[in-house]
């Protein structure tokens, strides 16, 4: 069994400012995988939605105190779980309507 933590960022913003109201906050997933599972690589992962805004997922390994740790502090990943769907999926972030 493994664990992997899905940590949302936003590298680049759009925003008039040139900063993330959400910069200092942890949004992040962690994820077991067994054997038989689709495990997707530790790395990162970027997805440009073509307004300025660039999301990141960094995903890293983790052991099971830290996955909960994680699931403890984390806001949420903001609506963008399709996005940890699609890497381990597709091995990339792809948006399907």
């Amino acid at each position: 069994m493994k664990y992997l933590c899905f940590k949302l960022s936003m590298p680049n913003v759009g925003s008039w400012n040139g900063k993330w109201s959400g910069e200092k906050d942890i949004f992040a997933r962690a994820r077991k995988f067994y054997k038989k599972d689709k495990v997707p690589e530790c790395k990162s992962y970027s997805y440009p939605f073509g307004d300025g805004w660039v999301a990141r997922v960094d995903v890293v390994e983790v052991d099971s105190k830290e996955a909960k740790r994680i699931q403890k502090v984390s806001q949420g990943f903001l609506g963008y779980d399709w996005m940890i769907e699609s890497i381990i999926e597709h091995g990339k972030i792809i948006y399907f309507k």
